[in-house]
């Protein structure tokens, strides 16, 4: 029944204005982005051309198949891991980590843009169209460009797939929100601020993407901290920084603790500046094969109006 609607939906979605969006007075100046709303032509996953050795730290390219831009990170190495008074338990022990390149999406994947996939016959729907504050916002043109929610861990999973992408692992998100120094945010050691961050419920709604650019990662990705939390590919482990491997983690091998627990990262609007350091970590349930109840929450895995994600990609 979703999948009828949103064909007859799809013209009036993808024909939005960028413009629209929820308390314009209260929200910063957004920064133009052009690809935010796709175009609704489904194209073929094609074999992304191998990176030249030159390419610099946060060069940008267009994902053909969502109309993401992406942005470079090079290989290099970076302290994971808190590195001040305010770690949590399961942010230690910080460490030297190495990483091989790879590309991440400039910002969160949009209600636009999961349509597509939707349309497509790729994803299914949300869990839910709506948000905490509004009635109807997946299927609706206001939000078009707002980070699409009420998405489960699988559905992340399948939305990158669809694009030719994964979703990254939990140091790939780190690296690209922290860069090579010791920053505890995104744009540096600067206490957050109304410029940097949609946090601490001082909008008291989720902002379209991209509404934060004094917030930009040191290779320029947008909303690390704050918005909506963003599911990473890791399962969650509160110990895992303790034996973890020194080159490319990828978290622990299966679920620890109870539930399929996977790790999210960035922190949501409504969270205090604690929750948005790039070293901070939440879980939340993803699917567990084993489950009986094939339509149950057990087996899907749970979302959130306060969980979104990005996509990231070797090459």
């Amino acid at each position: 029944m979703k999948k009828l609607f949103f064909v007859l939906m799809a013209l009036s979605l993808l024909l939005v204005a960028c413009g629209a969006g929820a308390g314009a007075d209260a929200e910063p100046t957004a920064i133009p982005m052009s690809t935010a709303v796709p175009t609704a032509v489904v194209v073929e996953n094609e074999a992304a051309e191998a990176v030249a050795e030159d390419t610099q730290a946060g060069t940008e390219r267009v994902s053909p198949v969502d109309g993401m831009v992406q942005i470079f990170v090079p290989a290099g190495s970076f302290r994971m891991g808190a590195l001040d008074a305010k770690a949590a338990a399961d942010e230690k022990p910080d460490r030297q980590v190495t990483m091989s390149a790879f590309w991440m999406d400039k910002h969160e994947v949009t209600n636009a843009m999961f349509l597509i996939c939707v349309q497509a016959g790729a994803c299914e729907p949300p869990d839910e169209f709506k948000s905490e504050k509004h009635d109807t916002y997946f299927n609706t043109d206001e939000f078009a460009d707002f980070p699409v929610i009420y998405v489960t861990w699988g559905n992340a999973v399948d939305y990158c797939s669809w694009a030719g992408k994964r979703l990254p692992t939990e140091a790939e998100w780190e690296r690209t929100a922290r860069g090579d120094d010791f920053r505890n945010f995104p744009w540096g050691d600067d206490r957050p601020d109304s410029s940097h961050a949609n946090y601490n419920n001082s909008i008291r709604d989720i902002t379209r993407v991209g509404s934060f650019p004094a917030g930009a990662s040191p290779f320029g990705a947008l909303d690390m901290a704050g918005n909506v939390w963003e599911w990473v590919s890791d399962f969650y482990d509160a110990v895992y920084y303790s034996n973890s491997v020194a080159t490319n983690p990828t978290g622990p091998l299966s679920s620890v603790g109870p539930g399929y627990r996977h790790t999210i990262r960035g922190g949501s609007y409504q969270d205090v500046e604690k929750e948005i350091r790039v070293s901070s970590r939440g879980y939340a349930i993803g699917p567990d094969p084993d489950a009986s109840d094939m339509d149950s929450i057990a087996y899907l895995g749970e979302s959130s109006p306060k969980i979104g994600f990005r996509c990231a990609a070797d090459n």
